[in-house]
């Protein structure tokens, strides 16, 4: 079965840090390319960040540059997302996806067109 599943989330203080695992199965994530997007209450969904097949090419939405980074294992089939410096605005569901398609076009793409879709990780944070 094709799956893509998150991991890592919880709830952190504000400035606390927060790893997020996306784990694939049924497939290998060494020709997609990666991304992580959010979800909060009451917003539309968006893209946070994206790692090309290779690792080569990285895009972040400018609301978490500097502070969250995404890197890729493919030995492991696993993409991770560092979350530092966290903001009670980064509450949300996280989501990974996994798409043939270059990082701008991914980021920018309708959710129901991304290929492989995980079910999310709530991350809050809150004091």
């Amino acid at each position: 079965q094709v799956q893509l599943v998150e991991s890592g989330g919880g709830l952190v203080q504000p400035g606390g840090s927060l790893r997020l695992s996306c784990a694939a199965s049924g497939f290998t994530l060494d020709l997609y390319a990666i991304g992580w997007f959010r979800q909060a209450p009451g917003k539309e969904r968006e893209g946070v960040s994206c790692i090309s097949y290779s690792g080569s090419n990285i895009y972040d939405a400018d609301s978490v540059k500097g502070r969250f980074t995404i890197s890729r294992d493919n030995a492991k089939n696993t993409v991770y997302l560092q979350m530092n410096s966290l903001k009670p605005e980064d509450t949300a569901v996280y989501y990974c996806v996994a798409d043939p398609s270059p990082c701008m076009v991914l980021m920018t793409s309708s959710w129901g067109y991304l290929e492989v879709r995980g079910q999310g990780t709530l991350v809050t944070v809150s004091s």
